[in-house]
Parts: C-alpha cells; structure tokens; sequence
C-alpha cells in the first residue's frame, strides 16, 4: 500500500481492516437469507448450490456496484471529525463504530432476527459523530445531517415500500388469473415445474446481485472511514490523480464560480457564495509544485480534501436556492466542474473493493440457517408459495438495484422481511401473519439505530479516555 507507520499503528491498521472484513462476513451470512429462503423452500434449489450461487453473485455486485452508497457512508462524517493531530482518537472512532455493529449483527443473529446491517453501521457511525460533538475541541456539525437525513428516510421508507409493493404484485397475479400452481404450498421435497423454478432462481441472483452492490459499499465505505482516518495522507485524495491535475479543476471551477452575478443574491446566497469563493482562493494558493514532488503530506491532503467537500456542499446548497438567477448553462457547468472535483475525494482503491467482495461473498455461503428459517417459516402461518417467492424477491431486488443508483444506502433485511410479511397479507390477510415473529423483528428495527447510536458513542468517548 506505500505508507510509513510506526509498527504499533500499522498493526492497528491492520486490525481494523480485519475488523472491517469481519462486519462484512457477518454481514454475508446474516443477509444470505434474503436471497435463498424462497428458493430452499420453494425447493427450487438444494441449500448448498443456493447459497454458493448467492455468494458469487454478491461478490460480482460488489465489483460492479460503483462507489455511489459508500461515499454516502463516508460522508455520514465530516471531514473536520475524521482527520485528527492525534492518531489515537482516529483509533478511537473506528474501534467503537466496529465493535458495535459486529455485536449487534451477531447477536440478533444468533436470535434468528432479520436485523439490518445498514441500521447498524449507520447508527455506530452517528453515535461516533454525536459523541464527538460533546468534546471541548469539537467545532461545527460533527455528522452530515443533510446526508443522515437523506439515509434515514431511504431506510425508512423501504420496507413499507416492500411491504405495499408486494401486495400490489400479487393483486396483480391473482387478477391475471396466473398458473393456480404457483399460490399453492410447494409439495414436499419436489422441484417446482421448470418456468416457475427459473423465475425464482432469476429473482434469487437479482437479490444476490443488488444485495453486493449496495451492502457491499457499505462495507467499501466503512474501510474509506478507516483508511482516510488512520492513513489521509494517502488515501483523503485519490493518488491516480496528479496534483496538477487536481491544480486544472481548480482553476476551472474557480473561473465559473466568480463569473456568477451576485448582484441580486439574498443574504444567505451570499454567505453561500462567500464561502465557496474563499474556499476557491484557499485551494488556489497551494503550492501545486511541491505537492508534485511529494513534499506536502497530510497538510495537502487534508487542506484539499476539506476544501473540496466545503465548496461542493456549498455551492449544491446555492444552486438549491430560489431565485439565484444563475443560468441553466452555466449551473450546467458548474455541477460539471464540481462533479470533476469530486473525483479526488470520492473514489476507493480497487483492493479496497476486491477485499469487500471477497469477505461478503465467503461469509454468504455460511450461518444462513438461522435467519432462512424464520423467513421461511415464521413470519407467516402458511408455507411459502412460489407466488410469494417471486414476487417478494422481484420487489426487493427492483427496490435494491433503485436504491443503489440512487447512491443511498437500503435494508435488503427490511425490504425482503416485509415483502414476505406482504405477499402473507395478500393471500389471507393480517390473521395470517405470526405476531409474535413481526412484533419481534419490528423490535429489531426499532431498536438498532438508539442502540448502536448509545453503543458507538459510549465505547467512543471511553477508548478516548483511554487512549
């Protein structure tokens, strides 16, 4: 990886990637369910070939998934609260945000409880910023709470959007009076006829798939956290770009932004603007050369790296405001330009996104039975039907695959739980949900985030006392 630390650091360095694998194989085998459940109780395929299945395409969805959710977990955190003088507090950070989320994935694994991942990160990264914003040397917003707002209402939203849309399909399956087979309970141990068996072995891979490129960055974006935190000298920019590169978007973005009419600009615009101009000036006074020649270190890095997220906040905060009489065109290119800037602060290294593939798609072919057995069998008072199958994996997986291009964050738990939940609706209505598996997998939902938010934020502010 080409960075210098002292031995005791990079062994923690070490440590916390490790850690960060370990979330995503938990991740995988707590998840996994969320793919194979309708096709093992559909008997569509054999346990062991679902679940291989399953892994190689999570695996796949990580590499093609893009960066898009794992900037957004990035960014959860403002730069000022990730880069500190003091290596220890970055330890700090990042042991409590791992231990609480690993801990709560395993233990309501271990219960059987379709909990969600993304809760559990999510809320361990909030807990860190909240307790960070209770220290003397905090100044600012210590979490994104434009990005947190954002997330919150995408995980939020999904498993009622689940829930809905399943109904919704089977309505529709039911009105076009489809094959009566596929609503009847599947016949012990025996193979669904080939149409019915290739729909949910399709629908299967797509939960699969989407599940990598979504879950996936999250895992991406936690070891960014990391490596940003532990190590910004050579991972706050991306290193495939050169500094005079850098120098050349800076100069353009510089252009556009002081060529805009403030004349008629309220006060707000015009303390927006303000500090994206100053911004601007600040990034035109590096010393670019010596940034060339490796000479500038963790001050260019940082420096650029919280200027860059400033003027791109800023200047999306302005170009949001009524009335400020900047032209299509020229908004067109501003957006452009800051898109280019943004290509030095949001980007992760190949490795980082080939050792999340591998860890998410090992820890998919393992500890599946725990929650495949509850989606199968206990959120509902009948055996899963091939209708069921299909159409509540067909929602998760178009809900998945929306969310990632959207760039935010989704439960696949929620969505595939709920779109179970649904398709038991829509056969025989509520009496035919088990409420004691709802009432508890409802608990779980709502206890994640004020848990691993208390949990994060306490194990933060003790391990900086220690530290």
């Amino acid at each position: 990886m080409g960075f210098e630390l002292e031995p005791t650091y990079l062994l923690l360095l070490v440590f916390c990637l490790f850690c960060a694998c370990a979330f995503e194989f938990v991740n995988g085998f707590h998840d996994t369910a969320n793919a194979v459940a309708t096709v093992i109780y559909t008997h569509s395929l054999p346990p062991l070939v679902a679940v291989v299945l399953s892994g190689a395409l999570n695996f796949v969805g990580v590499l093609l998934g893009g960066i898009g959710v794992a900037m957004g977990i990035v960014n959860l955190l403002p730069v000022e609260t990730l880069i500190d003088q003091n290596i220890n507090h970055s330890m700090a950070m990042i042991f409590a945000l791992l231990i609480t989320a690993i801990l709560w994935n395993l233990g309501t694994w271990y219960y059987g409880l379709p909990s969600s991942s993304s809760h559990a990160l999510i809320g361990s990264i909030l807990g860190v910023g909240l307790a960070f914003s209770f220290l003397p040397e905090s100044s600012g917003a210590a979490v994104n709470w434009s990005k947190a707002s954002e997330i919150g209402l995408s995980l939020l939203l999904s498993p009622l959007f689940g829930f809905a849309s399943t109904i919704a399909v089977m309505f529709i399956l039911q009105r076009l009076k489809a094959d009566p087979a596929i609503f009847n309970e599947p016949k012990k141990q025996k193979a669904p006829p080939l149409w019915i068996r290739s729909i949910l072995v399709l629908t299967c891979s797509m939960v699969s798939f989407f599940h990598g490129s979504n879950d996936g960055q999250k895992g991406v974006g936690l070891v960014m956290l990391i490596l940003i935190g532990i190590v910004p000298a050579k991972f706050a920019l991306d290193a495939t770009h050169s500094p005079k590169e850098l120098h050349q978007h800076v100069i353009r973005t510089h252009a556009l932004v002081h060529t805009l009419d403030t004349t008629n600009f309220t006060g707000t615009q015009k303390d927006l603007y303000k500090v994206t101009a100053s911004s601007l000036d600040d990034l035109q006074l590096i010393d670019y050369n010596q940034a060339q020649k490796g000479l500038e270190g963790d001050k260019f890095s940082f420096r650029v790296r919280k200027d860059i997220l400033l003027i791109a906040r800023e200047t999306d905060k302005l170009l949001k405001t009524d009335g400020h009489q900047i032209s299509h065109k020229k908004e067109a290119e501003l957006r452009a330009s800051l898109k280019e800037l943004r290509k030095f602060t949001d980007y992760a290294p190949r490795w980082v996104i080939l050792l999340i593939s591998v860890s998410l798609g090992l820890g998919t072919m393992v500890g599946w039975k725990r929650i495949v057995k509850t989606i199968g069998e206990k959120i509902g008072k009948q055996h899963l039907t091939y209708a069921q199958g299909m159409s509540s994996e067909l929602v998760a997986a178009s809900t998945i695959a929306l969310s990632t291009f959207m760039g935010l964050p989704v439960s696949t738990t929620h969505v595939l739980s709920s779109g179970v939940a649904g398709s038991m609706v829509a056969n025989k209505g509520l009496s035919n949900l088990q409420p004691k598996t709802i009432r508890n997998i409802a608990l779980a939902w709502v206890l994640t985030l004020p848990v691993t938010v208390i949990g994060s934020g306490g194990l933060y502010l003790l391990f900086r006392s220690i530290f």
